[in-house]
């Protein structure tokens, strides 16, 4: 059985990583983590959890922690987790960290997008991008993963045949991003009420959002050279998805089909991504509920471009499914375990 701690388990990445461990059948849960909620039922702050996990929330104790817990999941705010992650570490415990600390092979990247200095830059070089389907092998071998964001997931793996076959030009490609609100996480923020939100939808962070540099990190690693993109991200009136439609300018002629084809062969050894056939198109609630990522394209033949359309649930593929999938692979377990159920649909 893995021992499992959970830090910031109730914010909706961190619940619904709490939620997908209490079906897991290798896992038990010891300890959730909850500055806002210490010594209150984690089912009284969520009732839908009322009968299956009533453990009461606690304070961060590293040394009980470290006592009890095999891995730990870290889905603590930005900023929040390089403080603590170094002290699990050399403690001899696994990381699993929801937040953007260890996602980048370089400090520089990250001071550039995050605004402020990286406390603990030797780390990168021990954290692997914990993205399966591109680093599954290096995942196996670390004790710390930088689990990827959930737009990130959506448009890293919805482009990365096309970049690692050379089939697209590098210099124009755009990522159009639709998200649901649970993306901006659990707050009180007014841009994110409901009367803010529904019937509404909105561009944000044009230029200058975070993901930007992740998606650009791993597109170049693919490319083998540097790559820039636009990233446009939406909120969308949805409590959770993320749809990404991208567009690329293709070097040379190429059917619909035989993109597919390409696709189907690229990922033809990977549970959790789906390629839809010509003619079709992923959408939102074809995901929802699910740790899978659908992918879909059309070739627009007259200026020779083809268009992606990725879906995925932000919570699960985005954030705690993909986690979840980065333990199974840290302890050799199926990648499938705990995650292999159809999505919600409605």
């Amino acid at each position: 059985m893995i021992n499992v701690g959970i830090l910031g388990g109730t914010g909706y990445a961190g619940i619904e990583l709490t939620r997908l461990l209490t079906k897991h059948s290798h896992v038990k849960i010891q300890t959730v983590v909850s500055q806002s909620f210490v010594g209150q039922k984690i089912s009284d702050v969520y009732p839908n959890l009322r009968g299956i996990l009533d453990i009461v929330c606690e304070a961060l104790d590293i040394e009980k922690i470290v006592s009890s817990c095999d891995v730990v999941f870290t889905a603590l705010p930005h900023g929040a987790s390089k403080t603590v992650i170094p002290a699990l570490l050399k403690k001899g415990l696994r990381v699993i960290d929801l937040s953007g600390d260890f996602r980048y092979n370089d400090a520089t990247t990250y001071e550039k997008w995050y605004g402020e200095a990286h406390d603990h830059p030797e780390l990168l070089a021990q954290s692997v991008y914990g993205l399966p389907e591109l680093h599954r092998a290096a995942i196996q071998k670390t004790t710390l993963v930088g689990n990827p964001g959930c737009y990130t997931t959506c448009a890293i793996l919805g482009l990365a045949p096309l970049l690692k076959n050379g089939l697209i030009s590098l210099d124009n490609i755009i990522v159009d991003a639709k998200s649901g609100v649970s993306g901006a996480g659990r707050s009180t923020l007014l841009d994110n009420s409901f009367c803010e939100c529904t019937e509404n939808m909105k561009a944000y962070k044009l230029a200058t959002h975070r993901h930007t540099s992740e998606i650009e990190q791993e597109y170049s690693l693919l490319a083998g050279q540097d790559v820039m993109i636009s990233f446009s991200p939406h909120l969308v009136p949805m409590k959770r998805g993320i749809l990404n439609t991208i567009y690329a300018n293709l070097k040379g002629k190429h059917t619909a089909d035989q993109l597919v084809a390409l696709y189907q062969a690229y990922f033809k050894h990977e549970f959790f991504v789906r390629i839809y056939p010509n003619g079709t198109l992923p959408e939102t609630n074809h995901v929802a509920g699910s740790n899978f990522v659908d992918i879909g394209l059309v070739v627009d033949e007259r200026l020779n471009r083809v268009i992606v359309v990725s879906a995925i649930d932000n919570l699960i593929k985005g954030a705690a499914g993909q986690a979840v999938q980065n333990m199974n692979i840290l302890f050799d377990l199926d990648e499938k375990t705990g995650l292999d159920h159809a999505g919600l649909y409605l």
